[in-house]
């Protein structure tokens, strides 16, 4: 064979292995980043074959990319958490759509808060506290496990239970809320929730949730239900419809933050225990961000002086705020004192 011919067969056999090599798409994004950083995206095809158009999108909102199919994001409004960034590519007549998730961390540590015990009040020993909160000068509770969940009103003073209504022993009931003239509170695997009069604790109505998990903690804004599931999300549902609207996650500059459980809104801000852990965070109800951690460990301490716990059962469970007199009130799964704290920020 001449070394023309043998030139040629090796040209036209590279031409046919290049027009039959398939694309091989990369959309580059870092994992995780601060929101103090921008987002960099960028697209491209490993073999340099020709690419008609690409689109980006955050969470399926369009972004803008330069020539080159890249783009700079400031993401310094979006909220924490996870997020879909993704990129619809359109190809040799056909297109294909690229996914890659991107966290979106907190720009700072949170603040460290301590504590001085103001006072303490007796609290029932057989109530497996859920939620907690303060109205009128009493408070309103809600207690757990199957067989023995239950509303109640309570004297703050004395910890006698004035008014109760049990949940059917099917029910494992959780968190509680009062909104307007009604007290929503959840069960925690059933996925329903009742609705009952604040005065009469009448029964008015149920209410479903289905996208959050299960039922944990739950406040209110004065608009909405703000719900935990165990995870880092905490869900905000429409207050006359309770179809859930939408949720954020709590992230620190660092991770997520899972196992929320009981909830009060105070000043603008969701505090929210942290399931098994003997603390408090604060969350931004508009970002998710972690702005604060009051470590409580030492209430365990003083409740073991008289009481013995539960490992990992009998743990800090229950806040309620009097917004008239700017008192804050924690208990316990079980624990047979309530105590007015007041938190202190470390320098």
């Amino acid at each position: 064979m001449s070394i023309k011919k043998s030139a040629l067969l090796l040209f036209i056999s590279i031409l046919f292995i290049s027009c039959n090599e398939k694309y091989k798409f990369k959309l580059t994004t870092p994992k995780k980043l601060n929101v103090t950083q921008d987002l960099i995206i960028s697209f491209a095809d490993k073999n340099n074959k020709p690419i008609d158009s690409v689109h980006f999108a955050i969470d399926n909102k369009s972004i803008k990319l330069d020539a080159n199919f890249k783009a700079t994001v400031n993401i310094s409004n979006y909220k924490l958490g996870r997020h879909t960034v993704s990129a619809l590519v359109f190809y040799a007549n056909k297109s294909k759509k690229l996914n890659n998730t991107v966290y979106f961390l907190a720009d700072e540590k949170p603040s460290i808060y301590n504590y001085k015990i103001i006072n303490s009040y007796p609290h029932d020993r057989h109530a497996y506290t859920q939620g907690l909160e303060f109205h009128d000068g009493f408070l309103y509770e809600s207690t757990g496990k199957n067989g023995t969940s239950s509303l109640r009103k309570v004297e703050l003073k004395t910890g006698k239970v004035v008014q109760q209504i049990d949940l059917d022993n099917k029910y494992f009931g959780e968190g509680m809320t009062k909104l307007g003239d009604q007290i929503f509170m959840l069960t925690w695997q059933k996925g329903i929730g009742f609705i009952y009069d604040f005065e009469s604790f009448e029964q008015k109505g149920t209410f479903k949730y289905k996208n959050s998990i299960q039922g944990w903690g739950l406040t209110n804004d004065g608009e909405h239900l703000i719900k935990t599931d165990g995870t880092e999300r905490i869900w905000f549902l429409n207050a006359k419809t309770q179809a859930e609207e939408k949720f954020i996650e709590a992230y620190t500059n660092e991770r997520k933050v899972e196992n929320l459980n009981e909830l009060e809104y105070i000043d603008g801000k969701i505090y929210a225990n942290i399931y098994q852990r003997n603390s408090i965070l604060i969350v931004n109800p508009k970002t998710g961000k972690v702005e604060g951690v009051a470590d409580l460990n030492g209430l365990k301490t003083e409740m073991e002086k008289t009481q013995k716990l539960v490992p990992q059962d009998e743990v800090l469970n229950g806040i309620a705020y009097d917004k008239e007199t700017n008192r804050l009130f924690v208990t316990g799964k079980n624990w047979g004192k309530l105590f007015e704290i007041e938190l202190i920020k470390k320098n």
